[in-house]
């Protein structure tokens, strides 16, 4: 089955040519032009991935992901204005994915679409099954995307999922900001070091808000994460 997405741009140009795009390569789209409009079509119409504009009439990008990760923890990368450094941080910090600053190349944006959906994809039947990890009250499973601490589920994007399995698969080693961000998005993938730190953040907080002592990602400053050793 094809994969949808949804672009959510006030800029009608944008949404055109870029919907033509996805279109040819093989994606079906559907467009919104406001965060209103795309709220609403999203809870009737569910997508595999969202593209969000930060900047929009009614609703704008950051409370429509904002109302979204209230409900599901679809995969959304933001479009962002080329001078909103703090929007691209705070986005991230909300759960965003992935992040691409206009004006961007559609070559581009459809290369970290596909990388975002890959990364979220699980086996198809026949395939083996993926590991489980499990490192003391820590619980993960890729095939099923499932994250649980201390035996509560924890909601993570598919970006925030990689991170901790990355670090949790090597208890006690070090993970620089480049490995992370390699494992997280690949290695041809450009993201600068901000990027993994507002997703280690976040990360951070989902778990403190199940358990206030939650302190398995440490930071070495100047070095990188590790998820400490039992």
């Amino acid at each position: 089955m094809p994969e949808t997405i949804a672009l959510v741009d006030d800029d009608r140009n944008i949404l055109t040519s870029v919907a033509m795009a996805l279109e040819n390569e093989g994606f079906v789209v559907q467009t919104y032009i406001d965060g209103a409009d795309a709220l609403a079509g999203l809870s009737r119409d569910p997508v595999d991935l969202a593209v969000l504009d930060i900047k929009m009439p009614r609703m704008d990008g950051m409370e429509l992901l904002n109302r979204l990760r209230q409900q599901s923890e679809l995969p959304v990368i933001f479009l962002t204005s080329k001078d909103d450094e703090l929007d691209e941080v705070v986005g991230l910090r909300m759960g965003a994915d992935d992040y691409i600053t206009k004006p961007f190349s559609q070559r581009l944006l459809i290369e970290r679409i596909r990388a975002v959906l890959r990364r979220r994809a699980v086996p198809v039947e026949g395939e083996p099954e993926s590991e489980v990890i499990r490192r003391g009250e820590l619980v993960l499973d890729s095939t099923r995307h499932l994250c649980a601490w201390k035996g509560t589920p924890i909601n993570l994007t598919v970006t925030e999922f990689l991170l901790v399995q990355a670090l949790a698969r090597r208890p006690g080693h070090v993970k620089s900001r480049d490995q992370l961000i390699d494992a997280a998005y690949g290695e041809h993938i450009y993201v600068d070091d901000r990027t993994i730190d507002s997703h280690i953040k976040r990360l951070r907080k989902k778990f403190k808000d199940v358990d206030d002592d939650f302190a398995q990602i440490e930071t070495l400053y100047g070095v990188g994460y590790r998820y400490r050793a039992a």
